[in-house]
Parts: structure tokens; C-alpha cells; sequence
């Protein structure tokens, strides 16, 4: 039985107060995100290079800590690890208020390795957090809601965003993004260390006094190797990847449609980037807000394989197609419902990939996948990037679509023999492709 998300909501302060920290610390982010990109823009004089070594610099320290910030979360406290990050996160957040010109451009990319390095962490101890805080049973509406916020936030925060720029100036939105961090480290404190984990803190300590032969190291290792042997994480990983490969060029090329394509139609370019942005956010909240209704009707129907594998495809067509209307509003149409299709599918696949996981190595897993996307997101980025000095917005924005769309190929070839019968539900499919890894070790 899954939960609805007003029985959660209703039944669970710990996942309330989680749900909030994000809320606010995501909220905040994405101030720092429009106003980080666009006073690069403003010293560089609006080059898109510049603007997607920013996009690197924010994605590839993530990705390089992710297997170390999992191992960390399976072997010490959880709780300790979200609190610690948001503080040093509240603080490197100001970094950014020290670029004024030119020769600052390293000064932003310093500021968003230290973000991002710390967001490895946070990300890493709440992905690990998350199933126990919500239960089996409110884990789907949980993933829809803690992502539905999140893009939720996407919107507002970067509607917001564009208008404190407008009005404020850039410093206020790094100071609201400092503050944020703050807040979320309040939140988190509230929830006790044992809805964290299975494990209790003392059985933490013994289980660290026992395995004091294994090396943090040897951790990695069996994360990447449960990873490799086990059929449904390797193939989430391997269509994360391809995803990435396009989706990871999505706010580049919004860029360069702002400044390229929709500049000679009277608005800034920091309007343009906006709407999109927001217009991205809208449609990936209400995609996690159908979530559960989507989730529960192709349990049922035993069509989570299928679901899963044509969501993706059609996602990345119509954001291909959307790339080449000729006015903003039906782009934003289109990014809309583009993003509706792949929110709803990640919710299914991220709650089937969480419930296969073990507690004790969650950690490493969960975030050994997100490292490896997010790899190849900040690439993507870059590379998006320089490919706006040699071919249009809009062959961009195509390419993005159907590189991201491909990942659904991708699954649906390799999840042939996953079983998917009438009766079968999101998590019987995760599970018996445990089992078959189980009988490999």
C-alpha cells in the first residue's frame, strides 16, 4: 500500500521537517543559480563559455564527491552529516558577493566547488535518510514529494530570482540563498538520529568497531560492485548517464535562447531565462505531483517497464521539437509538458530503485548513480556551452532532446527480462532483480 501524500504529511513530523528544510534551502539555491549565472554573464560580457565553465564548476565536485559522501552516510550519523553541510553551505554561498569584474570569474567558480562539495554530502546522507524517515509504504509519495518541491522551487525560486535581480541587485539573492542554508540545518536538527537509519547510533559504533579491517576505500569498492552485478542498478545507472548527456545542456541552451534567439523581442535576457527556467520547474512539480496516481495505476496495470522507457522517449521528442518554435510562449508549452513526462517517470523509477536497496549500503549506491550523472550533466554543460559558437540555440536545444530521450531506449531494451506481469508492482520488480544478484555473490 503506498501512502497519499496528505497521510504523510499528516502522519510523519520527521519527513514534515525534512520536507521543509528542502523547501527553504532549495528555495535559496535557486536565487543563487539565476544570480550566480547571470553576474557571470554580466563581468564576461555575456559569454556562453564562461557560463558553462560556471555550470561545470557547480556539477563536477558534486559528482567527484558523491561515492565518498555515500560511504560517508552508511558509516556515520546521517543527521550529523545534513547539519554540518548546511551551515558550511550558509557560508560559502557568500563567496559570491566578492565578484564585481572580470578577473572575479574565478572567484564564482571557486565559490560553486565549495557549494557543490558540500551538497555532495547533504544530497548523500538525506538520499540514505529518506526511506527510513518515510517508511515502505510512503516512500513513493515521499520521492514525489521531496522532488515535486524541489522543481516546484525551480519555478518560484527562479521567477523570484529574476525579479530580486531586477529590483535588489545580485547580492541580495546570495544573501536570501545564505540564509536558506541556515534555516535547513534548523529543520534537520529537529529530526532524531534514529529515524535516520535502521541501525542505532550504538550499533553504528559496533558495527565500525567490527569492520575497523575494512577500509573506507573497500566501502567504495563494494558499492561499485554491487553496482556492476546487479542488473536493475546497472541499467538506472547506464540511462541516468544518457539522460544526462542532454539533459545536462537544458540550461545552457536556455541561455542561448535568451540571448540568441528571444533578445530582439524586448526582454532581457535574464526575463527569457526565467520563464524558461520556470516554465522547467512547472512542469517537473506537476509531473511529481501526479506521481502517486501514476505510480499506483501502472502497479497495478503491470506496465512500470513500458511506462518508464516511452516517458522518457516522448519527454526528450518534445523538448527537441519545443527547441524550434518561433515564439517563447509555445517553447514554454512545450518545456512544460516535456518535463511533466519525465517528472512523473522519476518518481516511479527512483522509488523502484530505492526500495531494492539495503539500508546498510543505500548510501553508496544511491549516490554512486547521482555521481555518474551528475559527471556527465557538468560535461554536458560545458559542452553545450561551446556548441553555441558553432551551431544555433535551436539545433542545440534539438540535440539535448534526443540524446535525453535516447535513455529511454536504452531501458527499454535492457529491462527485456525484468519481470513486469499484471501483478507485479514497482517494488516486486526491484526485488527480484535483487534476488538475482543475490544468487551471483
Amino acid at each position: 500500500m503506498n501512502l497519499s501524500y496528505a497521510q504523510l504529511i499528516s502522519q510523519n513530523r520527521n519527513f514534515r521537517n525534512l520536507l521543509w528544510g528542502q523547501f527553504i534551502s532549495e528555495l535559496g539555491n535557486w536565487f543563487n543559480f539565476v544570480a550566480g549565472l547571470g553576474i557571470v554573464r554580466l563581468v564576461s560580457g555575456e559569454s556562453p563559455i564562461a557560463a558553462g565553465m560556471l555550470l561545470f564548476w557547480r556539477t563536477i565536485p558534486f559528482a567527484i564527491l558523491m561515492p565518498f559522501a555515500g560511504t560517508f552516510a552508511d558509516r556515520y550519523s546521517r543527521r550529523q552529516i545534513l547539519i554540518i553541510s548546511d551551515v558550511l553551505r550558509g557560508f560559502f554561498a557568500l563567496i559570491f558577493l566578492l565578484v564585481t569584474e572580470p578577473d572575479d570569474l574565478w572567484i564564482a567558480y571557486v565559490a560553486s566547488i565549495l557549494v557543490s562539495g558540500a551538497t555532495a554530502f547533504f544530497d548523500g546522507a538525506k538520499n540514505a535518510a529518506t526511506p527510513n524517515i518515510t517508511g515502505k509504504e510512503g516512500l513513493l509519495s515521499g520521492t514525489a514529494l521531496m522532488f515535486s518541491t524541489r522543481f516546484l522551487l525551480m519555478a518560484i525560486g527562479a521567477a523570484l530570482g529574476g525579479i530580486a535581480i531586477v529590483v535588489f541587485g545580485y547580492e541580495i539573492a546570495f544573501i536570501i540563498n545564505s540564509i536558506s542554508f541556515f534555516v535547513s540545518a534548523y529543520s534537520i536538527w529537529l529530526i532524531p538520529e534514529e529515524a535516520m537509519s535502521e541501525r542505532s547510533p550504538l550499533q553504528r559504533k559496533l558495527e565500525s568497531a567490527q569492520e575497523a579491517t575494512q577500509s573506507f576505500f573497500e566501502e567504495i569498492k563494494e558499492g561499485i560492485h554491487y553496482t556492476l552485478k546487479n542488473p536493475l542498478a546497472l541499467t538506472i545507472l547506464l540511462m541516468n548517464v544518457i539522460w544526462a548527456a542532454g539533459g545536462g545542456a537544458t540550461n545552457i541552451v536556455f541561455e542561448g535562447l535568451g540571448v540568441n534567439v528571444f533578445s530582439d523581442e524586448c526582454w532581457s535576457t535574464d526575463f527569457v531565462y526565467s520563464v524558461l527556467l520556470t516554465a522547467n520547474g512547472v512542469g517537473l512539480f506537476i509531473g511529481m505531483l501526479i506521481a502517486h496516481r501514476v505510480g499506483t495505476y501502472v502497479e497495478k496495470k503491470g506496465i512500470t517497464r513500458p511506462f518508464i522507457g516511452w516517458a522518457l522517449i516522448f519527454h526528450g521528442l518534445l523538448f527537441a521539437v519545443g527547441g524550434y518554435m518561433p515564439n517563447l510562449w509555445l517553447v514554454v508549452i512545450f518545456v512544460i509538458f516535456s518535463r511533466l513526462l519525465i517528472g512523473a517517470e522519476y518518481a516511479v523509477q527512483e522509488t523502484m530503485f530505492q526500495r531494492s536497496l539495503p539500508d546498510r549500503i543505500r548510501g553508496r549506491i544511491s549516490t554512486l548513480d547521482r555521481g555518474a550523472e551528475i559527471t556527465m550533466y557538468g560535461t554536458a554543460s560545458y559542452l553545450a556551452g561551446v556548441s553555441l559558437t558553432i551551431i544555433s540555440a535551436q539545433m542545440a536545444t534539438a540535440i539535448a532532446g534526443l540524446l535525453a530521450g535516447s535513455a529511454g531506449i536504452v531501458w527499454l531494451i535492457r529491462s527485456r527480462n525484468f519481470k513486469d506481469d499484471k501483478n507485479a508492482s514497482v517494488e516486486t520488480i526491484a526485488y527480484d532483480e535483487l534476488e538475482i544478484h543475490n544468487t551471483k555473490i
